[in-house]
């Protein structure tokens, strides 16, 4: 079996190494027999998104060209700043039939028969979670900062007659519609996308459901 490895530390220069990460990962990589055929280390910010990723962006590339049998990653954050995506970068390898083998957990997306794992579902649901959990130490500071901007005269909300193009509306909810347009509930995409479930509903409504009778 043909493999690759991935790892990335967040900071530049000699604070972090990747080298414990790649040790691992050979250390596995060899005690199953597998055959190493690129290895990828990346010194970058882990807030920074995926497009901003050059040597994830080469890895992934890589993989698909030499036609890899799987991706080795120490854990999954390693591939991607939010749960989206995660699911985005794991999608894309499974639809060339690469299986993600992920470390600290000791399971591969894929199973023997190339179905996808069911507990990949399951990790992903947990990541959203926890992002949601993140995103609401981030809200409360919002509303405090928007009720103490109420409190001395300030006003909130769109200004009167302004609205929205469905152009615009496409644009800014672009992840929610594809990954309604792919299945998942209404309160799955909310979590994943960090939108409110109403806000879902509604844009499920007027872009998915409306454009989905058009072309009945």
């Amino acid at each position: 079996m043909n493999v690759v490895l991935y790892s990335r530390v967040s900071s530049q220069g000699n604070r972090q190494s990747t080298q414990r990460q790649v040790a691992e990962l050979e250390r596995f990589a060899i005690s199953r027999g597998y055959a190493i055929i690129g290895s990828f280390e990346e010194h970058i910010s882990g807030k920074k998104r995926n497009s901003e990723r050059e040597v994830l962006q080469n890895c992934i590339t890589f993989c698909i060209e030499q036609q890899a049998d799987m991706l080795l990653v120490t854990e999954i954050s390693r591939l991607g700043r939010t749960t989206l995506e995660v699911l985005k970068t794991i999608e894309e390898l499974h639809k060339n039939r690469i299986n993600v083998y992920i470390q600290n957990i000791n399971v591969e997306t894929l199973l023997p028969d190339g179905r996808i794992n069911p507990i990949t579902s399951i990790i992903t649901t947990i990541l959203a979670e926890l992002s949601n959990i993140e995103w609401q130490g981030i809200v409360d500071r919002l509303q405090s900062g928007r009720k103490l901007y109420i409190e001395k005269g300030g006003k909130l909300g769109r200004k009167t007659g302004s609205r929205k193009s469905k152009e615009k509306k496409l644009e800014e909810y672009r992840e929610a519609i594809t990954l309604l347009n792919r299945g998942y509930s209404i309160r799955n995409v909310a979590k994943l996308v960090n939108k409110s479930v109403s806000t879902i509903q509604r844009i499920k409504k007027e872009l998915v459901d409306k454009n989905n009778r058009k072309n009945d």
